[in-house]
């Protein structure tokens, strides 16, 4: 039985420039690097692995959704932080009693990243 998402893994072409991304851009934690050319880290329940390769294959990418409870400050925190957003919050469905928001920044190696926030709708 699936019970959720242990670990993702993301290709990347420069592995400090992942890790500085994924830790100083979007603030996780990392566990630790490993050879050859790995890096883990926390995402809440979700282990996330930058694998380095000299060229990143663009079928080989994935889009990560990360979950935030306000995307309007984890968009400005992001921007704090030096990411350029390509895609700006915005509600893209109302689902049973919430609306799902999105917005979209890229990695340094072009990987999309989503966030997303599903709000109570009152």
């Amino acid at each position: 039985m699936i019970t959720g998402v242990h670990q993702i893994a993301i290709t990347v072409k420069d592995l400090d420039s992942g890790i500085a991304f994924y830790r100083d851009v979007l603030g996780l934690q990392l566990l630790f690097q490993a050879p050859p050319g790995l890096a883990f880290f926390q995402c809440g329940q979700t282990r996330l692995m930058l694998s380095a390769v000299p060229e990143v294959d663009p079928s080989r990418r994935m889009v990560l959704y990360y979950a935030t409870p306000d995307i309007n400050a984890a968009v400005d925190d992001l921007r704090r932080r030096g990411a350029a957003i390509t895609q700006e919050p915005q509600m893209i469905a109302r689902v049973e009693n919430r609306d799902v928001w999105l917005a979209v920044t890229e990695d340094p190696d072009g990987h999309v990243v989503g966030l997303m926030s599903e709000v109570p709708v009152s």
